[in-house]
């Protein structure tokens, strides 16, 4: 699958109130990281003359994103946000920055060296990816909603960069599959519920979705051109069906011996 877990999160939630010590720490943190992160969209601007639309999708993408992160609280279970979430939290603002570039034309006007901002930008998120997870082990804070999170943060991104890989030209419309395969998993389980039920941890899924930010990336880069780009996004995407389909079957063959 795309992403790194299962889109029924493995980690065991929390249905209890947060407490006011974890409300307080999760706003600071996630405040700091907001304001810091308006600020780096400003600078960002100041550089690469993304476009005034382009900071505030960002920013609204963010306030967004971390508005649903204060609404999971309760499945967190701990005092404290975490190092975990706060990294993923960085994660988030850097990702959203990447789709306000994507998104928004005023900041594609000069191409190849926004392309290079992308590649930069992606590289900076795909280095801390693993990162929050290992925290979340080492300080044993694992939790429903750090899982849930980072799990979105990573289809978000891999959306953007297929998005990205067919506006910039570097392979046709269905390189969005490679972006939009998770989506399409989450809205299958509603005709098909046993895809709801929960997958064991896998490393495969884990490399899959590196895989797929790596790729994309590469794929981005202005001297990877077609019909290269292509061929490389095709095996990406050969790649996402093949680990989609493993737990696809193993979903339905598990829940339907049960049933």
């Amino acid at each position: 699958m795309s992403s790194k877990e299962s889109p029924v999160l493995q980690a065991v939630a929390v249905d209890s109130a947060p407490s006011l010590a974890l409300k307080a720490s999760a706003l600071m943190v996630l405040g700091c990281v907001f304001a810091t992160a308006v600020v780096g969209y400003v600078l960002a601007d100041m550089h690469w003359s993304l476009g005034r639309n382009a900071v505030i999708a960002a920013a609204i993408l963010l306030l967004v994103i971390f508005s649903l992160v204060v609404h999971g609280l309760p499945h967190h279970g701990f005092e404290r946000f975490g190092l975990a979430n706060t990294v993923t939290a960085v994660r988030a603002a850097l990702v959203s920055l990447v789709f306000a570039m994507i998104f928004f034309p005023g900041a594609m006007q000069h191409a190849q060296t926004m392309t290079w901002a992308l590649v930069l930008l992606v590289l900076m998120a795909l280095a801390l990816d693993g990162v929050d997870g290992y925290l979340a082990r080492r300080f044993g804070q694992e939790s429903a909603l750090g899982a849930r999170f980072d799990m979105e943060i990573d289809a978000l991104l891999i959306l953007c960069l297929s998005a990205a890989a067919f506006l910039l030209g570097k392979a046709d419309l269905w390189v969005l599959l490679i972006g939009l395969m998770r989506y399409g998993f989450v809205l299958a389980q509603h005709p098909l519920p046993r895809l709801k039920a929960p997958l064991p941890p896998s490393f495969r899924r884990k490399l899959v979705c590196v895989v797929q930010v790596a790729v994309l990336c590469l794929v981005l880069v202005p001297v990877v051109v077609p019909p290269l780009s292509s061929w490389l996004a095709a095996m990406a995407l050969v790649l996402l069906c093949y680990s989609f389909a493993v737990d696809c079957l193993y979903l339905l063959r598990k829940t339907g011996a049960t049933e």
